[in-house]
């Protein structure tokens, strides 16, 4: 055993645990099996559910595995007739405002309170008083509320305050007065909202979109990854009848954890869209016109001779397939085309030849959380990587100190060390700035270090000099604002060197889903596929 363990008995068998974890951890761990509501993995504890009592040998009651910690001989029993009396007695005070809903609510067959009620509630109530009705809530076009269902776990509380950044919910009155509400009946306006509907234990809160629409165990479930941002969120498709009725996370704790984006839980709406194009079309003098494959590839082909192959340029969304991507620049190559991009939101190719293979964040999505400080060049990160700016609060949430580089004051959610907003002309002066605060700016190629010695070096430039050289680990990103300036490569080379000079990892925001694949697959004028250089 070693200084970080405990020996405990959960049921009699001796096991090993962490010290100073709780029970219901350890019992999670073996597979043993405690009912539970309020608590959550990701969360923090909160034990006012009440539901996970077990007997804890020499107290005086039971008590609930979610707040107990283990220590050295603890004996543990989960379903002794004083555990499974408090659990049942639990459950049965917490079905007796519980409307009989199940015919009728969209949790019905993945429910935990209804999973839990077969196991440990009774099949008759002994209750024959009135049942406690609460007014619904308008939390907007995203989250429904049915709130006599609710039954006070405070998890979607407890994950406005925690994960989102944003106490956007919370709880008034006492006991069975207690109400879950905005307080002042605002909307949710967090973009991470929807994972309210995943940690609600019962049918309170519900996707709006899908509401009414399937039942759990009608629908196909598929892994995917959605293709908003390089993130990459892994969720599963939940689909009826070959069509998606909504998106919910996949576990992944290297990703996106348990959690994804409004953006990647509610955009497949669009798939079902009355404007999308779902046949070939073909721009007509009478406007768009829907034909055949053979008819359009035809027009397209006529059209394409027409011209000289310095005349035609193709242009591809970042976010297709590696498969579509690949096929699209292989059959213009074919034909001398070598104007092809998908940089659609950049001005600035100067560097385009000193570029790496592809763009890349420096580091892994979880090691994010390891950073003491970060620095922000250009991004207003919330909006453009929301999952990203989850893990940067999770590091700011135990000390990293994190520092910006932007035109305006954005709304993050976590705290920041100093920002620094400047007009968008004034960057690469403030990085100059920065950058002559290192013993090394000689290893700057001529252009920047003639823009480096024309600079004086400010207060502010220093002290996020100091902060990202003083830090164990730390990083600096570059966002879409930035990759979008008439100035970008400088901007990209300077961050690059201020990285390398502190110690710092330096990373590159990429904003589309498959901007790797495209990098990797050739879609760029002076590259082929595997970053083979076009001469």
């Amino acid at each position: 055993m070693s200084e970080g363990t405990v020996q405990i008995f959960i049921n009699d068998k001796e096991v090993t645990a962490p010290k100073g974890a709780m029970v219901i951890e350890v019992t999670d761990q073996l597979d043993v099996d405690v009912p539970r509501f309020c608590y959550h993995k990701k969360l923090s504890v909160a034990a006012n559910c009440r539901m996970c009592m077990v007997e804890v040998e020499n107290a005086p009651k039971p008590l609930p595995a979610c707040a107990t910690p283990v220590m050295e001989g603890m004996k543990v029993y989960t379903k002794s007739p004083l555990a499974l009396n408090a659990q049942q007695g639990t459950m049965e005070f917490l079905l007796i405002n519980h409307p009989l809903d199940c015919p009728v609510c969209d949790q019905g067959g993945e429910c935990e309170l209804q999973d839990i009620a077969m196991g440990y509630g009774n099949s008759v109530s002994r209750y024959t008083e009135r049942k406690r009705v609460v007014p619904d809530k308008e939390l907007g076009p995203l989250v429904s509320t049915d709130m006599t269902r609710c039954i006070h776990c405070t998890r979607c509380v407890r994950f406005g305050t925690e994960i989102a950044g944003i106490s956007e919910l919370g709880a008034t009155g006492r006991g069975e007065f207690m109400e879950i509400g905005t307080y002042v009946e605002k909307s949710l306006s967090s973009e991470l909202s929807g994972n309210v509907i995943d940690v609600c234990p019962v049918g309170a809160l519900n996707a709006k979109p899908s509401r009414m629409s399937a039942r759990a165990w009608e629908m196909v479930q598929s892994a995917s990854v959605m293709p908003h941002d390089s993130v990459g969120s892994n969720v599963y498709l939940h689909t009826l009848r070959n069509q998606v009725m909504r998106v919910v996370p996949r576990e992944n704790d290297e990703i996106n954890e348990t959690w994804i984006s409004d953006r990647d839980r509610f955009s497949y709406e669009g798939l079902n869209a009355s404007d999308r194009a779902t046949q070939v079309m073909l721009k007509t003098d009478q406007g768009w016109q829907a034909t055949d494959w053979d008819t359009s590839l035809t027009h397209v082909a006529d059209k394409l001779k027409q011209y000289q192959v310095n005349d035609i340029g193709v242009l591809a969304a970042p976010h297709s397939t590696l498969e579509e991507l690949y096929l699209l620049q292989k059959v213009f190559r074919q034909l001398g085309v070598n104007n092809i991009d998908h940089r659609t939101q950049q001005l600035d190719f100067i560097d385009q030849n000193a570029m790496p293979l592809f763009p890349y964040l420096g580091q892994t999505i979880k090691s994010i959380e390891e950073n003491n400080s970060v620095f922000l060049v250009g991004s207003n990160i919330r909006l453009e990587q929301p999952m990203l700016a989850h893990r940067i609060r999770k590091a700011n949430a135990i000390g990293c100190e994190v520092v910006s580089l932007n035109s305006q004051e954005f709304d993050f959610h976590f705290a920041r060390h100093y920002t620094w907003n400047l007009a968008p002309q004034q960057w690469l002066q403030a990085l100059a700035e920065i950058a002559k605060c290192a013993d090394s700016i000689d290893k700057l190629p001529a252009e920047l270090r003639n823009i480096v010695d024309a600079v004086n070096i400010s207060t502010d430039a220093q002290q996020i000099y100091d902060l990202l050289n003083n830090s164990q680990q730390s990083s600096v990103m570059l966002g879409a604002i930035a990759e979008g300036h008439p100035q970008a490569s400088a901007l990209r080379a300077l961050s690059d060197f201020i990285a390398q000079a502190t110690g710092s990892n330096f990373g590159m925001l990429a904003q589309s889903g498959n901007t790797v694949g495209a990098w990797l697959s050739g879609v760029l004028p002076h590259r082929f596929s595997a970053g083979e250089i076009n001469p």
